[in-house]
């Protein structure tokens, strides 16, 4: 949170969806006791796509950034974006892989995951993490409401392939956080080899590429 207030102008604001977090969360939040913080709480489906897909809802500004867990921005993220979105509608960043001390593991998170940039690649393998997706709110319009199965098409990847196939994507290889990796993260972060079924990532593939299709149909777009 320190990382990204430092960087706030003051007609920015910080939208938390709480998903019904049992720890200290939402006091240690409500100590900060700023006003561009806006915590919405997620009555509805539970897991981090649908929580995401909540607090993008009740986003208002122009520019989005995704932020989870507990990674830090570093100190020029917020320029480097907003230069890169003057000629893009999407920025996907490289980060800094550390551990929970944040002790540093790689300089580079795609030289771990050596990432595909084309919508194909995406389909084939996702390459990308979410808290490194950046965009204007033209993407959010294309991608809400998310497919209604979240295991089929999670927050990070369906904005990403939103973003990727109808606008332009600038892939920043400037690291804009350090990315904590220890044992309480909620997904492998692309780096651990898959353990889904054959059927499963046909399933997943499909689903993708279908319903891209029919957002290219729904808002009149050639493929």
């Amino acid at each position: 949170m320190d990382s990204i207030i430092s960087q706030l102008s003051l007609d920015d604001e910080i939208i938390i969806s709480d998903d019904g977090s049992s720890d200290d969360t939402l006091s240690i939040i409500s100590a900060y006791k700023d006003s561009r913080i806006k915590i919405i709480h997620n009555q509805f489906e539970h897991g981090y796509t649908p929580n995401f897909e909540n607090a993008l809802r009740h986003s208002s500004g122009d520019i989005i950034v995704l932020s989870d867990q507990d990674d830090v921005w570093m100190p020029n993220k917020l320029s480097v974006i907003k230069d890169d979105l003057k000629n893009a509608g999407m920025v996907v960043s490289d980060a800094i892989v550390t551990d929970s001390e944040l002790n540093i593991i790689s300089d580079s998170f795609w030289k771990l995951s050596s990432p595909y940039h084309s919508f194909w690649g995406n389909i084939l393998r996702f390459s990308y993490l979410g808290c490194c997706l950046a965009f204007h709110r033209k993407v959010l319009d294309v991608a809400l409401p998310f497919p209604a199965k979240h295991l089929l098409a999670t927050h990070d990847n369906w904005l990403f392939l939103v973003g990727v196939s109808f606008f332009c994507v600038c892939f920043e290889s400037k690291p804009l956080i350090k990315y904590r990796r220890h044992n309480q993260n909620t997904s492998n972060g692309c780096l651990a080899k898959s353990t889904n079924s054959v059927w499963f990532m046909f399933k997943y593939r499909v689903y993708l590429v279908g319903h891209i299709l029919i957002r290219k149909i729904h808002h009149l777009l050639p493929l």
